[in-house]
């Protein structure tokens, strides 16, 4: 059985090492070397082209080597074909201390303070209990729960959003459409950890933002699409939102003259949230690829109906 690897060179060399030393029988290649494609089974790859994948006759499995698969095109997958994303525990404590570190950055009002710092302002601001703040996740897949659990230490009154009906212990959990705007009006603090499908394109918008509390933060680290920037800089020129944490853009990194690099308001990070290791990230594909082998259900499996 073969699996080709298409991504990060360096990553692959690791993977491709680690694959040989537990896994002999599965021969791995590194793009471009691809060999005959009828060999090929198993294609893991960042952003492969749609005449690539089609190819590999014999293809059964299609990894995402990151978190999501927004950045593939599902159309183009045949449909006998398994679509996994990547799960891994580093992915998700990544995503946990990062949320939690933004969390609490806005909580204890960071932002003015790093203003009051350049402007040479010694003004302590009066604390809110973290029992008074209402902090809300949009998104309760592994990543979200992940950050909740990250949270719940805190005292913070937590709660989240999703497609689906959730139940979380001590968490307020809301579901659906129509709830959606009863769970922005409970949310100080609103972080966005949604997969990235074209319901959820825009989602940060300007009807959002004013369905939030006045005064609201924003903290975003699922996907740059998810937000209407423009929307963003009107929502903090108001004052109805506050400050905003994003550690993913339209484009990235985005041009010099982009509004966001000086913004008093916005501290940004360069989509550095969550990011697999490559010994972590390797036993996750290997592990997955024996799964299937076995004919065990693999960890990650995108329902395509939902895009995630």
């Amino acid at each position: 059985m073969t699996l080709l690897y298409k991504s990060s060179a360096q990553r692959g060399c690791v993977w491709k090492e680690l694959f040989a030393q537990e896994a002999p029988d599965i021969e791995f290649r590194l793009w471009p070397d691809a060999g005959n494609p009828a060999d090929v089974r198993y294609l893991a790859a960042w952003e492969p082209p749609a005449e690539l994948i089609s190819t590999f006759p014999n293809l059964e499995v299609l990894f995402s080597v990151g978190a999501g698969v927004d950045q593939f095109d599902l159309s183009q997958v045949p449909r006998q074909v398994q679509v996994v994303r990547m799960i891994e525990p580093l992915l998700t404590q990544g995503m946990a201390e990062y949320v939690a570190l933004a969390t609490l950055a806005l909580h204890r009002n960071l932002i003015d303070y790093v203003d009051a710092q350049r402007e040479r302002r010694w003004t302590p601001i009066e604390l809110v209990p973290a029992a008074e703040r209402r902090v809300s996740v949009m998104g309760l897949g592994t990543m979200g729960r992940a950050a909740i659990e990250a949270l719940r230490p805190f005292g913070f009154q937590l709660a989240g959003w999703s497609r689906s009906k959730r139940a979380i212990a001590d968490v307020e959990c809301f579901a659906g459409a129509d709830s959606l705007d009863a769970f922005l009006g409970r949310s100080d603090i609103l972080i966005c950890l949604l997969p990235l499908t074209p319901e959820t394109s825009g989602i940060l918008r300007r009807e959002t933002f004013e369905k939030l509390p006045s005064g609201a933060r924003l903290i975003n680290a699922a996907r740059g699409a998810h937000l209407v920037e423009q929307d963003l800089l009107h929502a903090l020129a108001s004052g109805q939102i506050s400050g905003a944490i994003l550690d993913v853009l339209a484009q990235e990194p985005p041009p010099a003259d982009h509004p966001f690099w000086n913004h008093p308001r916005i501290l940004i990070t360069p989509h550095m949230a969550s990011n697999t290791s490559a010994e972590s990230g390797g036993r996750a594909l290997l592990d997955n690829v024996l799964r299937h082998e076995r004919g065990e259900p693999m960890m990650g499996v995108v329902q395509r109906e939902l895009g995630y």
